[in-house]
C-alpha cells in the first residue's frame, strides 16, 4: 500500500540554480575546448594495453585513426607534438582551429 506523505519532497533530486557550471575541458589534440560530445580516446590503443584516455571532439579522433595504425598510436603513446608532426594532422588541425567546438564533417577514409 501507498504512503500518503512522503519521507522526502517531490524536488530534493534538484540541483540548486546557483551551482557553478562544469569546467570546460579541452581536446588532447587540438587544444579546442570540448563541445556536447566527448570521446574518451585511448592514446596507446586498448588493443596494445593502453589504459589511459584522454578527451577529444569525435572529428579529432576519426582524424587520427585514419592516418595512424594501432601500431603507429602505440609507438607515439602520449605524445600529442609528434601526431601533429605528421603534416596530413597539423593541417586537420590547422583547419578546425577556428570551428565551433560541436563541430562535424566527414573525414577521409584510412589512407594506407
Amino acid at each position: 500500500m501507498a504512503r500518503k506523505h512522503s519521507k522526502h519532497g517531490p524536488y530534493e533530486d534538484v540541483q540548486p540554480a546557483d551551482e557553478a557550471p562544469a569546467p570546460v575541458v579541452s581536446c588532447w589534440l587540438c587544444g579546442r575546448p570540448t563541445g556536447k560530445t566527448i570521446v574518451w580516446h585511448h592514446p596507446v590503443p586498448k588493443s596494445r594495453g593502453g589504459r589511459d584516455v584522454v578527451p577529444m571532439h569525435p572529428i579529432c579522433q576519426q582524424t587520427l585513426t585514419a592516418n595512424f595504425t594501432n601500431s603507429e598510436l602505440q609507438r607515439h603513446a602520449m605524445d600529442v607534438e609528434a601526431l601533429l608532426a605528421n603534416p596530413a594532422v597539423r593541417k586537420f588541425v590547422d583547419w578546425v582551429a577556428n570551428k565551433d567546438p560541436d563541430f562535424t564533417a566527414t573525414t577521409t577514409k584510412k589512407q594506407r
